[in-house]
């Protein structure tokens, strides 16, 4: 089941609570918080966003708290082992940066019951282990609509990560937004099966563009190597999870970026509380973790309009980018009309929708 972050419930329940159990009494030993990232903690991207996400509450709590960050652990044993670690030092709640990390998360959940686990992009759950993710898809549908609007070929393209659910449905949502402005608009997607090869971004970049790709989606780089290349040809670019408008002053199109400081200071104060539950934590704009930074003023004032209405409705629960009717990529359908996919549907997602040209890989 999913479990949406509801802002304002959780500060109604803060203040209700008064001094707030999570606030550390006099004497008891700091919290002891483990932070795995899968790229180096740079000024932008994924990583960036996971530790700002965990300011608030370590102001907030001062030395009743200590997070060790552990940057650019690769997905694997070894990753496996330094969470062990973390955990046999002290560290009482871990969070798991990485989609390849789940396995080995889980496993240290199911040995330590008195440890809490929240997992990046992942599907188990368990009493303490949490997986938590964005809706991104919803930011990169109303991103869709305003690259269509830019677009002078219609051609656009993605420079993306991993084949995981997280960043298909990205994909997807994208090339619907596009489509519901331009319906003839394809979508070109390179996989670099990296989340930080910045030489191989920028070379994915230059082959779209070359394919005649004038907006660019960066689908989870922790770099702004896609966004930089684009800037330079002249192409329009967006990004997930920060803002990289510095590094492409006139061609950024915008961010959708995460902010998940409201979530981590609500489970880690349930931790403290003792009432931390393991939930499949599924979060988006109406949750204040998703939203839209630095859009591109050369949008037209029709545009802005056309996707804040849409951008309105999604707020309001009244559309998805995920209702049918959809047709896959191979023609099927995939979505009768007045249908629409659910959260489970959604996370579980493994093909694409029509107006994606690349296939998936096998």
């Amino acid at each position: 089941m999913t479990l949406p972050l509801n802002r304002r419930l959780f500060l109604q329940t803060a203040i209700a609570a008064g001094a707030l159990p999570a606030m550390a009494r006099a004497g008891d030993a700091p919290l002891g918080v483990g932070l795995v990232l899968p790229s180096p903690n740079g000024d932008v991207g994924w990583s960036h966003a996971l530790v700002a996400g965990l300011a608030p509450i370590r102001e907030k709590l001062g030395d009743g708290i200590k997070v060790t960050i552990l940057e650019n652990i690769p997905e694997g044993p070894d990753a496996d082992r330094i969470m062990t670690k973390l955990v046999a030092d002290g560290h009482k709640f871990l969070i798991a940066g990485s989609f390849g990390y789940q396995n080995g998360a889980m496993q240290i959940a199911r040995r330590n019951k008195d440890v809490s686990v929240l997992h990046a992009s992942g599907f188990m759950v368990a009493p303490n282990f949490t997986p938590f993710a964005a809706r991104y898809y919803l930011g990169t549908y109303l991103m869709g609509m305003a690259a269509a609007s830019l677009s002078k070929t219609g051609k656009l393209g993605s420079v993306a990560a991993f084949a995981i659910p997280e960043m298909i449905t990205s994909i997807n949502a994208f090339t619907l937004g596009a489509q519901a402005v331009n319906p003839a608009v394809e979508v070109s997607v390179v996989w670099v099966n990296s989340w930080f090869d910045p030489a191989k971004e920028q070379d994915s970049a230059r082959a779209l563009l070359a394919q005649g790709c004038d907006v660019l989606f960066s689908n989870a780089q922790d770099t702004p190597s896609v966004v930089s290349v684009c800037e330079e040809a002249g192409a329009y670019v967006f990004n997930l999870n920060s803002s990289m408008k510095k590094y492409a002053p006139t061609k950024y199109l915008g961010c959708v970026a995460t902010d998940w400081s409201p979530f981590f200071t609500q489970q880690i104060e349930a931790h403290l509380a003792g009432s931390f539950a393991g939930h499949n934590a599924f979060l988006g704009i109406a949750d204040g973790v998703v939203e839209l930074l630095d859009v591109s003023p050369d949008l037209s004032a029709e545009a802005r309009t056309r996707i804040e209405a849409k951008k309105a409705e999604i707020v309001a629960g009244s559309f998805s980018p995920y209702s049918g009717p959809l047709t896959r990529q191979d023609g099927s359908a995939a979505l009768a009309a007045g249908e629409t996919l659910t959260d489970e549907q959604i996370i579980a997602m493994d093909w694409h929708v029509k107006g994606v040209t690349t296939p998936l890989p096998k």
